[in-house]
């Protein structure tokens, strides 16, 4: 049996980048949003991060009034960015580890460390209709423990698959992982670090609703633009989903 067509999410941060570096208003991701979304994408990600690095306030609440699929907002658990999505009410909000000399997101959420402060975020949430996800490591533990603290979704850190790809233990960690979140009623999801040449296999994964893809979009949509940067990297999905 085929399975079902998973979702493409397009994280539009490194489109703000770009403007940042001159501090100006092109290009504006706002526009790359309604692009991503012409071409296909069934969703758009952003990530506001603390230090403002790329995306900015003004972006996420454009982006609230313009998207027209599905805006999830990925953010640091602390209380400024619960209260600005509270505000916001974007679709859904994902929490994801931030530190502020890192040049990326380096790994999942660590959410056995304090569990109340997380729970905390996630019940002032979904009190105003705010869908939860946790992005978490493609750990068992991990996702047993996402359920207990009652969120709707788990996106799984697919970046140790990402610099690894030909490993059969970093594709099995993922497997493990987003079996054990469809067993007990979460949806899943994944991202991070994925292209056209290695979402192949996370793509194959039945239980994995959606992915999150980002810079490795923007990237070649320098030299393909992007309409065809998305519809290649739906392509891909779609050829491993189905084979």
């Amino acid at each position: 049996m085929r399975a079902k067509q998973q979702r493409l999410y397009i994280n539009i941060d490194h489109v703000a980048t770009l403007r940042q570096a001159r501090r100006g208003a092109e290009p504006d991701p706002v526009e790359a949003a309604v692009a991503c979304e012409a071409a296909g994408a069934d969703g758009i990600t952003a990530h506001l991060r603390e230090d403002r690095r790329h995306i900015q306030y003004a972006d996420i609440t454009r982006l609230k009034r313009t998207v027209r699929t599905y805006f999830n907002l990925e953010m640091a658990c602390v209380p400024e960015m619960v209260e600005l999505a509270r505000r916001v009410k974007p679709e859904q909000v994902t929490l994801v580890p931030e530190r502020r000399e890192e040049v990326t997101t380096e790994g999942g959420l660590d959410i056995v460390s304090d569990p109340a402060r997380i729970k905390s975020a996630i019940d002032a949430l979904t009190s105003v209709g705010i869908r939860v996800s946790l992005f978490i490591d493609p750990a068992v533990a991990a996702v047993e423990q996402s359920k207990k603290l009652g969120v709707a979704a788990i996106e799984l850190h697919t970046g140790t698959y990402s610099h690894h790809p030909e490993s059969g233990e970093t594709i099995g960690a993922l497997r493990d992982s987003a079996r054990r979140g469809a067993d007990l009623g979460l949806a899943v999801h994944a991202g991070h670090g994925l292209t056209v040449k290695n979402v192949g296999p996370v793509a194959a994964i039945p239980e994995i609703e959606e992915l999150n893809i980002g810079h490795s979009i923007i990237s070649r949509a320098v030299f393909i633009g992007l309409d065809r940067a998305v519809k290649e990297m739906r392509q891909a999905m779609d050829a491993a989903r189905s084979s």
